[in-house]
């Protein structure tokens, strides 16, 4: 999962970024390059990890990027370069920092919002024309129905941009959503909002419905204080602790952040254990058993013949393998069982 931190300039989300990935500071990074790769807390893995002791302990990773200042006009202007914006296009989703500071130069948080979906929506633009183009010339070389449909879609999609519209509120077949994948449009992709606070206001709002701020057009929202959090992530954990209480933050964005990374993109984990190593796996929402194998190797979907597979709150709950047996809550999956989050399992497989 690869999450770039974006927002408009004096927005902080620099220091977001540095408080989610723990980096104190962002020196000797050029623009876009600041790339970092966090593990997601959980509690399953820990307590795993101190039943089996295993000689490895892994969790699922994020890799975080801090990628350049967006403002309006500068997609137009150039001033975020191709290189640049196909980093963002590589992005599993989006963490925009909008700055909600009295006396700030724009407090006006749709106003700045809007301009960064605006750039979005530009650049999807420009990129739908340009694929147009060169498909209108490469069929008047040789007529191809697929190329034709393929116009026919994203002419579609050219007039819904042309309205100003994300391309994430238009409607589309599966089938077409598979054709248009490799494009990556940036006004497609999943976004979550920090809305930024002075430390005097966040110790309120942090106890309003544990932070969560109303959405913004659709997008889930999350009220934050980068420059505190920032320092929170730096201290030790004993210090963490006290600060925490004193401006009754009751978890850090680092957790808060994930979590609804993994809501907003559909995610789960399910979890292998053993002496040798105890690990989370990632996998989007609804999957099979046979495509969870795949997570771990391809070649264990291949050969996939059973899941081996229980609750985490059984395992805990009867204290192990065997125990879990005797209660008849440890299972033999076909491929078609669907995954549920936190499900123990273990493949078995054919030669």
């Amino acid at each position: 999962m690869y999450i770039s931190v974006i927002g408009p300039a004096r927005s902080g989300k620099t220091t977001l970024f540095q408080a989610l990935s723990g980096i104190e500071s962002a020196r000797g990074f050029s623009d876009g390059d600041n790339i970092i790769a966090i593990d997601v807390p959980d509690s399953r893995v820990d307590e795993m990890s101190r039943i089996f002791k295993p000689k490895k302990t892994t969790y699922a990773r994020i890799e975080l990027a801090d990628t350049v200042a967006i403002g309006e006009g500068n997609i137009k202007d150039s001033t975020i370069n191709a290189k640049t914006l196909q980093k963002m296009r590589s992005s599993d989703a989006f963490i925009l920092t909008l700055n909600n500071f009295e006396g700030a130069a724009r407090i006006d948080l749709e106003h700045e919002f809007h301009e960064i979906i605006n750039e979005f929506i530009l650049a999807d633009m420009i990129q739908i024309e340009g694929r147009i183009e060169r498909i209108k010339k490469q069929g008047g070389k040789k007529e191809s129905t697929a190329l034709q449909q393929e116009i026919e879609l994203l002419e579609r999609l050219l007039d819904h941009v042309g309205e100003g519209k994300a391309l994430k509120d238009l409607e589309l077949a599966p089938n077409d959503e598979k054709a248009l994948r490799g494009f990556r449009f940036l006004s497609q992709k999943p976004m979550m909002i920090a809305i930024n606070c002075p430390e005097d206001a966040i110790a309120g709002l942090s106890q309003e419905n544990e932070g969560q701020a109303e959405d913004l057009e659709g997008y889930p929202a999350l009220y934050v204080c980068a420059t505190l959090e920032q320092e929170l992530a730096m201290m030790a954990d004993n210090e963490r602790a006290a600060f925490m209480a004193e401006f009754n933050v009751k978890e850090s964005i680092r957790g808060r952040m994930i979590r609804l990374a993994f809501d907003t993109l559909g995610l789960i984990s399910f979890l292998t254990v053993g002496d040798d190593e105890c690990r989370a796996w990632p996998v989007r929402k609804g999957v099979n058993a046979q495509e969870a194998a795949a997570a771990i190797h391809t070649d264990l979907s291949a050969r996939f013949i059973r899941a081996e597979t229980v609750s985490y709150d059984d395992f805990v709950k009867y204290g192990g393998i065997n125990e879990c047996k005797k209660a008849g809550v440890w299972r033999l999956e076909g491929k078609a069982y669907i995954v549920e989050d936190g499900d123990i399992i273990s493949i078995r497989a054919g030669a």
